[in-house]
């Protein structure tokens, strides 16, 4: 599993690089940075939760991770 998080890291690394490369600037700017690693954290809580709800068997346990990732999703479309 951590190869998979390993190959959507490097592949997230290049894009961001190609968009600085194509824009010419040379340096990307602090607040995408900053928005980008605060989404990225966002989608692998979200991945967490969602592994998480797959094996949760007790109802209470699936309310909470039910309500964990309405809240994840909620923050990450306000991101995107």
């Amino acid at each position: 599993m951590a190869r998979g998080w390993e190959s959507k890291a490097v592949a997230s690394q290049i894009e961001a690089a190609e968009t600085d490369h194509s824009q010419g600037t040379g340096r990307p700017d602090p607040q995408v940075q900053a928005r980008r690693r605060e989404l990225d954290g966002l989608e692998l809580s979200r991945t967490r939760v969602l592994r998480d709800l797959a094996v949760a068997t007790h109802p209470r346990h699936r309310e909470v991770l039910e309500a964990a990732l309405k809240h994840l999703e909620e923050k990450i479309a306000g991101l995107k």
